[in-house]
């Protein structure tokens, strides 16, 4: 019988979850053995896991699971260098050459487990069957609103923390921008899940943003363009021959840019589109000043959907379930290809 067992997150600031109570229950009625960890963090509670008939086991003991047993998480695993012996399903960012990434899979490796990675989980057409990337774009251009409003007050912006939801978090925002106009903002990737979020989160606040796509970036740049708004909205994932948006150059030289949202958020990747910094920020302090004279500030946090755990998880988990309860078969279909670029990748190492 295949045994999916559903991890606690350790990463702080981490609440949300890939799978529901009731995605639980109908993993258990296609006959998949579902065990959940107890969770201090996680936003939905596990009573609901309880009440589906699933098994709850005592938090973050994934590593003394049966060794056929699927462990499924979202965030990073403790970095203590231990080897891997599970299938583990999780954002792994470990396939564009990041170096924490060579790392985990070297202890891939070491163990003989295999990562079948979130963000490679495709259809037929290469298309990602699951993405929390509405919910980025949404808290990835508040954050960035957030930071401008603290630029015009002088400051920079300070520590956020979970919302209940999306109304919330607009509440909030109404008071950050009170008695300060608008900002210009540009969006490249917008017609995605990223960019959609993004464009709503401005919309709702009364921001109009330039909306790019693959049309406008074809040429492949230079782009100064993005340099004559206020706001940077970058919601397309770093991928080999990606065109640099914001060049180096962009700390000195003269810009009406003062806030970037780097919301695909891999600024390790050698193929990163931002060429101004080389390190995520975090929810203690969102934004890192590149520049000053006028000031240049980039926010990255890297689970931004997070900020909204609740509608966050449920919607991803609802995209995902389709795949999940195919996990009877890992050798075709979305496992398949998942697999594959995991060989791929760990043939290097």
């Amino acid at each position: 019988m295949t045994h999916l067992w559903v991890r606690a997150e350790q990463r702080p600031h981490e609440e949300r979850v890939g799978l529901t109570p009731e995605g639980a229950a109908a993993l258990l009625k296609a006959g998949i053995r579902v065990s959940v960890e107890e969770s201090h963090v996680r936003a939905i509670p596990i009573d609901g896991y309880r009440a589906a008939g699933c098994e709850i086991v005592a938090e973050n003991l994934w590593p003394q699971a049966p060794k056929d047993a699927i462990i499924f998480g979202l965030k990073e695993l403790p970095e203590d260098g231990t080897p891997l012996v599970h299938r583990h399903i999780m954002f792994g960012h470990a396939f564009k050459g990041q170096p924490a990434g060579r790392v985990l899979l070297k202890r891939f490796k070491a163990g003989g487990g295999t990562l079948y990675d979130l963000e490679y989980l495709v259809d037929e057409r290469g298309r990602r069957v699951a993405a929390f990337g509405y919910w980025a774009g949404f808290a990835g251009a508040a954050l960035s609103l957030k930071c401008w409003a603290a630029q015009q007050r002088g400051g920079i912006c300070g520590p956020v923390s979970v919302y209940a939801g999306r109304a919330a978090l607009l509440a909030e925002l109404e008071r950050d921008l009170a008695g300060l106009g608008r900002p210009t903002a540009i969006i490249i990737g917008a017609l995605g899940r990223v960019g959609t979020g993004a464009a709503d989160c401005l919309g709702a606040l009364g921001v109009t943003p330039t909306k790019w796509d693959m049309a406008e970036t074809a040429s492949g740049g230079p782009f100064p363009e993005v340099l004559q708004h206020d706001i940077f909205l970058n919601c397309i994932l770093a991928r080999p021959g990606c065109p640099v948006f914001v060049p180096a150059s962009a700390r000195t030289n003269p810009r009406k840019l003062t806030v970037i949202g780097d919301i695909a958020c891999d600024p390790t990747s050698d193929f990163s589109p931002i060429k101004v910094y080389s390190q995520a920020t975090d929810w203690d302090a969102p934004a890192l000043r590149v520049a000053e004279n006028p000031p240049l500030d980039v926010t990255a946090i890297d689970n931004l959907p997070s900020l909204m755990p609740v509608e966050s998880s449920q919607d991803y988990a609802a995209q995902l379930l389709p795949a999940l309860l195919s996990l009877n078969d890992l050798g075709s279909g979305v496992w398949g290809r998942a697999r594959a670029e995991f060989d791929r990748h760990i043939a290097t190492v």
